[in-house]
């Protein structure tokens, strides 16, 4: 069973709109064992639009478009799946009733007419009600194709993507199960890895597909497959991680979880021992702990983090000594330890990091050479603390430093 996104909008193709809801969406389908064939973005034009249907036809079984919803007259997707169907559109009165319900709780404007007829439907759809905004869901079937409808606002695709999409698939077609596996490695380059395991990867069953992903400081290698029975894939999976681990025994540590989030997997780890974390950050300036807040449920095992980026800061917030920061520069080993340990005091936790460098472009408060990063791991019994240098390129220094601090964390929490 293969599906094909199609994502409309000109804010997308002009680079002013990231499309985040693609990967979501094939997030959701490859679950339910539904391929993605191909993700296309197109211009919210009616010539466009009918030209990239008809196209999925002949390439998907399902075909899921977001955007082109809204009220103004530039959202013409509604009209035109309506002409693509030789349909007209009727007034759907619960999707008029929700729209009045939102407009009564949260909008203190007058409700317009060009906000009512976002209750006109193509006759043939069935609606997907979305309780999030006013722009409802639409599915339609058309020869054995399931064409699908979704607002372009990430929030209200999702919900209507997991409430409704999803289990309405699941009832309609009979799906393989797809299994992906992914083991995350640090301290080895693609190539190396590549060596290493070549023997195992030549081995490696047919159906199982092995992908290498890598990024700053790290590399996922995803082993996949589907089938009908998920026991036996499971089965079959586990047996080929079993091979491949010895050959990666120091530079493994850990999967990351079905949702590709290793913060969410650390704190999954922390949580599963009890265990709690703080984070002090200069050059990194938030992005670790955000990194740890976008994930449910992170209040469990976060006790807090601080942005200490000027040095007063450092000796105003976390009680840093003027003197050890005179003597060793802010950006040191024993200035990036002090960080970690007084954080790890001022929020009671059992693990601290704590990172402070020179991101660049030009030097700050230190003399330290721009990309010359610490970074400080502290618990109740030790403090150790690593100096890297991520090169001179400003973000690629600040995200590598994040990538590192959560290799580090990793490689502590395995210790117990």
């Amino acid at each position: 069973m293969q599906a094909e996104i199609i994502t409309i909008g000109d804010e997308l193709l002009i680079g002013q709109v990231i499309d985040t809801n693609s990967a979501f969406i094939a997030k959701q389908l490859n679950k339910i064992g539904i391929s993605v064939y191909q993700i296309t973005s197109i211009q919210d034009h009616k010539s466009h639009i009918l030209k990239a249907l008809k196209e999925a036809e002949n390439n998907a079984d399902i075909i899921i478009l977001t955007g082109g919803l809204g009220p103004t007259k530039d959202d013409i997707t509604k009209k035109t799946i309506a002409e693509y169907f030789n349909d007209t559109l009727v007034l759907n009165t619960a999707v008029l009733q929700n729209i009045e319900t939102i407009w009564k709780q949260y909008v203190r404007q007058k409700l317009l007419q060009v906000n009512k007829d976002q209750a006109l439907i193509p006759s043939k759809a069935t609606v997907l009600m979305n309780k999030l905004g006013t722009a409802p869901g639409m599915w339609l079937e058309k020869q054995e194709k399931t064409i699908i409808s979704l607002p372009g606002v990430p929030f209200e695709m999702k919900a209507i993507i997991t409430n409704h999409v999803i289990p309405k698939l699941k009832d309609k077609y009979k799906c393989p199960y797809i299994l992906h596996k992914t083991l995350l490695i640090h301290g080895l380059g693609e190539s190396t890895l590549a060596a290493r395991i070549e023997p195992w990867e030549d081995a490696l069953p047919k159906h199982i597909k092995l992908a290498y992903l890598p990024s700053l400081n790290k590399m996922r290698l995803r082993l996949s497959t589907k089938g009908f029975e998920k026991e036996k894939i499971e089965t079959e999976i586990q047996e080929q991680i079993s091979k491949v681990l010895p050959l990666i025994k120091k530079e493994f540590y850990g999967y990351e979880d079905e949702d590709g989030n290793e913060e969410a997997f650390l704190g999954n780890q922390l949580t599963k021992i009890g265990k709690t974390l703080a984070i002090a950050e200069s050059c990194t300036g938030g992005k670790l702990t955000e990194m740890f807040t976008a994930n449910p449920g992170a209040s469990k095992y976060l006790k807090g983090g601080v942005v200490t980026y000027s040095t007063q800061s450092k000796i105003d917030i976390l009680n840093i000594s003027e003197n050890l920061i005179n003597t060793h520069s802010v950006v040191s080993q024993q200035v990036a330890e002090a960080m970690a340990q007084n954080a790890l005091k001022l929020y009671k936790s059992d693990y601290a990091i704590a990172t402070t460098g020179n991101a660049g472009p030009t030097k700050g408060d230190s003399n330290a050479q721009v990309g010359t990063v610490f970074i400080a791991i502290a618990t109740k019994n030790t403090v150790y603390t690593k100096e890297f240098n991520f090169g001179n390129h400003r973000t690629r220094v600040i995200n590598k430093a994040v990538n590192q601090a959560l290799q580090m964390l990793q490689e502590e929490i395995l210790k117990n």
